[in-house]
């Protein structure tokens, strides 16, 4: 359903400084066909009631004046799993992971040989694919081994080709070729910036890992100008520093080089500001102060996560709401001080929510233990095979990848993760009983492969894909509160909004998918959706309205 909040939103609209539209006219300062840009924002781990919260009790926010002048889509998810890398891929590419193919940061494949394998003859298929900090020539520094002076600020120099600091020992092999496979051609199809690029547009990005050099797509840069500081890095650059991540304030701060690279690009700069390249037709970031904030047990001597009621947030998780906002109004601003607000379309949108929101149904369960003791029942019957699980990434969903993918094995390891039992731990760190090794659903084999809409044997697809029961987070220890990768609303009701010329606030309850960003992307630009490979094959609409 439709409703039209034209009255509601007037004083919002009245008091917002700046309108965004799909725009008419053209820039002669950019290089672009027809002067029209979209800035593209996730806030990882914000969900939509997230959004609607801080717009009722900040009206006068940038968010608020952001929803004020354009479409709202309240029923919006992200993938399926709700992970960082499909939901980001899913965005800029209109695909899910069936056709993408990618399920996870961190995955298996069956058919690629290991990272570092030079001599492929004979070689046994079946390769780790980290998309993640491990692929960093030197993952203790934010430039991940760029050998930059002046770090961390001095990180805005950094290369706008990420694959250069990439170490190809750390990728996997293609058997074919005995040649490691960088991550744009490990996506199996193209994205916006592909479409655009080959328009002959301007397009750039930043994000968390040089590993997002994925979303070049496949056979070379797309985008022209990709900033990717290795969030994953010390602050002090060290082995045994403390990342980003393990203090807000801290990943506010790194969230801030990529929301400055941002302001230098619609100054029509390269994201170092050093030189003049004019604003791209796409580009943007991902915000990760939302995320660490609701994984965060305490921050600066301040809780992180939810209140009781599972709704409001915490001290934390509300310091980076409004950093979040801070941010967003400086690009407002700066679109408005540059002449380009008319002809700039801004979508704001999550890669994945995250849960659980309410913290007394947290249940902590360390999974190395259920995978060794999985791991040693099978071995006690196949001593020739003694892992089953050959790779396994646990957040509060359960996705493994097993050695023997026949159906006896896929039933073996479903029957042991549904009749596993002991104790995790609550929020306050005290015992808490679980069952069924915490896991509600569990799809295996042929089933996991029906479920993600693929065909059995695919060399991508996880042998087995686990949804939890509510609360459940598989954790070792006690650092963390909250995760993603499952199917729970708090995983995948994700905000959603395209502001544009719409002459009030319209809201749209239909539901959405975030892949549905990608060909919509496109058509603001003037360019063609169905060039989008992912598109044509799911036959993925443009956002309604």
């Amino acid at each position: 359903m439709t409703r039209d909040h034209r009255g509601l939103a007037a004083a919002v609209l009245c008091s917002a400084c700046v309108l965004l539209a799909t725009g008419c006219g053209s820039d002669a300062t950019t290089p672009t066909a027809n002067g029209k840009h979209v800035l593209l924002l996730s806030i990882d781990g914000m969900h939509e009631s997230d959004l609607a919260g801080y717009i009722t009790s900040h009206p006068q926010s940038a968010l608020a004046k952001l929803v004020g002048s354009g479409t709202q889509y309240t029923h919006a998810q992200t993938t399926i799993p709700s992970d960082s890398f499909p939901g980001m891929v899913a965005q800029v590419t209109g695909g899910t992971p069936k056709t993408t193919g990618i399920y996870y940061d961190d995955t298996f494949n069956h058919d690629l040989l290991k990272a570092g394998t030079t001599n492929c003859a004979g070689v046994a298929p079946g390769a780790a694919v980290e998309l993640t900090e491990d692929l960093d020539k030197d993952k203790s520094h934010i430039d991940a081994g760029e050998g930059l002076p002046n770090l961390p600020d001095g990180v805005i120099d950094m290369t706008g080709d990420p694959t250069k600091v990439i170490d190809s020992a750390n990728l996997p092999v293609d058997p074919k070729t005995c040649k490691p496979v960088e991550p744009g051609n490990y996506l199996q199809v193209n994205t916006i910036f592909s479409v655009a690029h080959k328009a002959g547009l301007r397009t750039a990005w930043s994000d968390k890992h040089p590993a997002y050099a994925i979303l070049n797509g496949p056979g070379g840069t797309s985008i022209d100008d990709l900033f990717t500081p290795e969030i994953n890095s010390a602050t002090d650059g060290t082995k045994d520093g403390k990342d980003w991540t393990s203090d807000n304030a801290l990943t506010q701060r790194y969230d801030t080089y990529k929301a400055d690279a941002v302001v230098h690009q619609i100054d029509g700069k390269d994201h170092s500001s050093r030189n003049d390249v004019g604003v791209p037709a796409i580009f943007g970031m991902n915000f990760q102060s939302v995320s660490t904030a609701e994984k965060l047990p305490t921050s600066g001597g301040k809780t992180g996560g939810y209140e009781a009621d599972g709704v409001t947030p915490g001290p934390v998780l509300a310091s980076a709401l409004d950093f979040v906002d801070k941010q967003v109004g400086r690009f407002v601003d700066e679109l408005k001080a540059k002449g380009q607000s008319d002809n700039t379309t801004i979508i704001v949108s999550a890669k994945h929510g995250q849960g659980p929101m309410k913290p007394d149904t947290l249940n902590r369960i360390d999974d190395g233990k259920i995978i060794d003791g999985l791991n040693a029942a099978w071995a006690a019957t196949h001593p020739d095979n003694k892992e089953l699980i050959t790779h396994s990434v646990d957040d509060d969903a359960m996705i493994m990848w097993l050695s023997d993918r026949s159906a006896d094995a896929a039933t073996f390891a479903k029957n042991y993760l549904l009749g596993q039992s002991g104790n995790g731990t609550d929020i306050a760190g005290n015992p808490k009983p679980f069952h069924a090794s915490g896991l509600d659903q569990v799809y295996a084999g042929t089933d996991a492969a029906g479920y993600f809409g693929t065909k059995p044997g695919d060399s991508r697809v996880p042998d087995i894909y686990a949804t939890t029961q509510p609360g459940t987070v598989f954790t070792a220890g006690k650092s963390k509160i909250a995760e993603h990768g499952g199917v729970a609303a708090d995983d995948r009701n994700v905000p959603l909004v395209v502001a544009g010329a719409t002459g009030g606030h319209t809201v749209i309850d239909a539901d959405v998918a975030t892949a549905q960003i990608a060909p919509t992307v496109l058509q603001r630009l003037g360019l063609n959706p169905d060039d989008l490979q992912a598109v044509a094959a799911e036959h993925t609409a443009v956002l309604p309205n």
